[in-house]
């Protein structure tokens, strides 16, 4: 089987000793057939010197389609991790953050883990089907690989939202999912070179309140999960012409508006259903739909799997 290295002994571009090791925090989430993703916060001893790294796995098991996968893996540094960022000591509360006694410097290493069938909804939606990324996503490249590259700053900006957000529960699986397939686009584009960045083809782009726009948009939407929003209504909601709201969602996030909306209540759906444990009622009223049915047929065009098989677990 394909093994690539260590994403933290690559960043340091030498081995650890275990004891040298102080994990701060560990999260891992799994949801079968979708996104397995685990964030681990190590505490930064003075001696280390890491490189900020980014790496794409690509495993493909010719025999065995199941075991197919891509992964994307980070290693960050210049993070400060707080002890007590659930409860906010005393020190963050009076705004003193740079003498909280709390907080160490840290070196954050994250993992994303995609099967085959979750990425076959973003191949579908490609336009070059003869690109790299197309028979990556698709898994048409009959080999395995690794990729590393410097991490650009459009994947920064998306590993340091992971990092630092204060969501929590429900909200927060909301958030993570939309960050996810935001990092696993920008990450194609950056780490497999079919894209370099430069200027936006939508003139008005240049102009950074209507970015902030589009990008508010975006949180609205993640925030009417449970209750559909009309394209019309949100561009009222962040002031931007109908138009110029679906191309510059299109072109800084590379979905349309409804795809990615539509994409981010089945993956919550996964969520609730999958680790909350509700029901099939329960989930198709809680994010809006009119009938069980409307909500299984949805379900089963983006998975590919009915919602009742996620309950068997």
């Amino acid at each position: 089987m394909y093994q690539p290295l260590s994403i933290l002994s690559l960043a340091r571009k030498q081995p650890f000793m275990q004891e040298e090791i102080e994990t701060l925090q560990e999260v891992v989430r799994n949801v079968p057939g979708s996104v397995r993703y685990g964030i681990t916060r190590y505490k930064k001893q003075p001696q280390w010197n890491i490189e900020d790294t980014g790496v794409l796995v690509y495993h493909y098991a010719k025999n065995d389609p199941e075991q197919n996968y891509l992964e994307l893996r980070f290693c960050v540094s210049g993070n400060v991790y707080c002890r007590q960022k659930e409860s906010e000591c005393d020190y963050c509360k009076l705004n003193k953050s740079k003498s909280c006694i709390e907080k160490v410097d840290s070196v954050d290493v994250l993992s994303f883990s995609f099967s085959a069938n979750y990425l076959h909804q973003f191949a579908k939606a490609h336009h070059s089907p003869t690109s790299l990324t197309d028979n990556v996503l698709s898994f048409k490249h009959t080999t395995s690989f690794s990729k590393m590259l410097p991490l650009c700053g459009k994947t920064r900006m998306a590993i340091e939202a992971l990092l630092n957000h204060t969501y929590t529960d429900t909200l927060e699986n909301i958030f993570i999912n939309a960050q996810t397939q935001i990092l696993l686009l920008y990450s194609m584009d950056c780490m497999l070179g079919e894209k370099v960045e430069s200027s936006f083809t939508c003139k008005f782009l240049a102009n950074e309140a209507d970015r902030e726009k589009i990008i508010k948009a975006r949180e609205i939407l993640l925030q009417h999960i449970g209750e559909p929003i009309t394209i019309k209504a949100l561009s009222r909601k962040v002031a931007i012409n109908e138009c110029y709201l679906k191309k510059g969602f299109k072109e800084i996030f590379g979905t349309t508006i409804f795809d990615f909306y539509q994409s981010q209540r089945m993956e919550h759906a996964k969520y609730l259903l999958y680790d909350k444990g509700l029901s099939v009622t329960e989930v198709s009223l809680l994010l809006g739909y009119s009938s069980i049915s409307h909500f299984s047929t949805a379900f089963k065009k983006h998975t590919g799997i009915k919602p009742c098989e996620l309950l068997i677990h």
